[in-house]
């Protein structure tokens, strides 16, 4: 494609030192999850008194357990309540809701105090009282294989999403650096700040009338526009680069677009020169090249194809999302732990006669917070981004052969952080699309020690395998509503 950086914007060699195992990973996997935060998801790691702190010190998970902040409280604090992973109600997680949580002090910072007036909508469960002050109970074990995956690699204490809202905005961050409609409304702090409208139905080939709200740097909503963008993403560096790329989705037709490509989460419909969009359907090279709307596809690509990508984006199925739409939605620990063992014990070697395992570099994140309570206060940024920069914080485990087994990062980190990474990796300059790219001040280097020998593959405990997914037909529901 006719979309070469510029050449002042050109390839940079990755330095390591003299002894390293590797100098760059010839795989990147973004697996990216649903709907939650540490303090909600992640009680599980503190099984004993000093493990976790609100305050961490060195080996210390940044999770608070007791006295959640709550203006609505007579004491000003709430304590958390216990909840299966799976529920029958959901969270309201528009931008709207971040405002709410975060309830922006004289300063101009977050007081973290606002999360009860946060609206619940109940499904096939009424909502508790205080709904969004709610924990996930790993008694039945329903989430061990992420706490599994955290002692065994990398966490990050402090990663947020860029975005301060939902699912459509969040995903365009991971892709593309930003939700801007164009680079230009990205340098002027302007942003997509919601999910779409009337039908949930997103990019380029959603409906005429479909529109997604835009926000200035004041942070007002302003205007309605359609979600058909066009800006460079992560995916022309690569192109430019050489390097392959995949994204693995899911979703259903839309309630008036019969088209399984249309949803909130398959970011690369909302770009137009990746889509091209003919009616209701993306037609475009780069589109039919590289998007797979199979998710266990890529369990596939690892294990038997041995056709795994230079990065790959992975969204999950309905069933394995983390989403709490719904009592079913609890397949996503063992949808994650398959991948990360697909990748331990696959017989695939690349060119150079390396494995996948010692070659492979997987990041694990959550698009957005879900509505839940957490105690970490973002970042905002300033003028003119600090109007839709920064979100709430987000969980990040990050794996390899070559990450230190319980390692805890304390970097500042984001989307923009993940991008940073990959742009490293594969020889391209950080920052290089000039978007949350650029504006991010880390890049996940501290997760691996590449100067180490690979460490030998353990593989990670799970109720469900490989196999289960590969063979279960797709539920043919939505990721997410929000």
């Amino acid at each position: 494609m006719n979309r070469l950086l510029p050449l002042a914007l050109a390839a940079l060699c990755l330095t390591a030192p003299a002894s390293a195992q590797i100098t760059s990973f010839q795989h990147i996997i973004l697996i990216v999850q649903e709907n939650r935060t540490p303090d909600n998801l992640f009680q599980g790691l503190c099984t004993t008194p000093s493990a976790c702190s609100n305050r961490p010190g060195p080996g210390q998970y940044n999770i608070q357990t007791t006295g959640w902040l709550d203006k609505t409280s007579p004491t000003g604090t709430t304590n958390p309540h216990a909840n299966p992973l799976g529920l029958g109600y959901d969270l309201r997680h528009r931008h709207s809701a971040f405002v709410a949580m975060c309830d922006l002090n004289v300063y101009g910072a977050c007081a973290m105090d606002g999360a009860a007036n946060e609206q619940c909508l109940p499904y096939t469960q009424p909502c508790p009282k205080k709904a969004p002050f709610g924990f996930v109970d790993n008694s039945t074990g329903a989430v061990q294989p992420y706490l599994d995956l955290v002692k065994a690699y990398g966490w990050g204490n402090y990663m947020f999403q860029n975005n301060q809202g939902p699912s459509f905005p969040a995903h365009q961050y991971l892709f593309g650096a930003t939700s801007a409609p164009s680079t230009d409304d990205d340098h002027n702090g302007i942003f997509a700040a919601d999910n779409t409208e009337p039908n949930g139905d997103a990019g380029c080939i959603a409906l005429a009338t479909t529109t997604v709200a835009l926000i200035n740097p004041l942070g007002v909503e302003f205007k309605q526009t359609y979600p058909c963008f066009e800006h460079q993403t992560v995916a022309d560096l690569l192109d430019a680069r050489g390097v392959s790329w995949r994204y693995y989705g899911s979703d259903v037709a839309g309630a008036f677009v019969d088209s399984k490509a249309s949803g909130i989460w398959m970011a690369p419909n909302a770009i137009a020169h990746i889509c091209v969009a003919s009616g209701q359907t993306c037609t475009g090279a780069e589109w039919t090249a590289h998007v797979d709307l199979t998710p266990s596809a890529v369990l596939s690509d690892i294990s038997t194809n041995c056709n795994l990508r230079g990065v790959s984006w992975v969204i999950p199925d309905s069933f394995d999302s983390d989403h709490s739409l719904s009592v079913s939605n609890t397949g996503g620990p063992s949808w994650v732990a398959s991948i990360v063992n697909a990748v331990g014990t696959s017989p695939c070697t690349n060119p150079d006669g390396s494995s996948y395992w010692s070659s492979t570099a997987i990041i694990l994140t959550w698009d957005d917070w879900g509505g839940w309570y957490d105690h970490e206060p973002p970042r905002i940024e300033s003028y003119p981004y600090g109007g839709y920069e920064m979100g709430f914080r987000v969980p990040l485990i990050v794996a390899s052969a070559y990450t230190p087994a319980g390692f805890i990062g304390n970097a500042p980190q984001s989307f923009g952080s993940i991008i940073r990474f990959i742009e490293r990796n594969f020889g391209i300059m950080e920052g290089a699309l000039t978007l949350a790219d650029a504006r991010g001040i880390d890049d996940l280097m501290e997760f691996f020690s590449l100067d180490q020998p690979p460490r030998t593959f353990t593989p990670i405990k799970a109720p469900l395998s490989a196999r289960y997914f590969l063979t279960r037909k797709p539920s043919g529901l939505a990721v997410d509503n929000d």
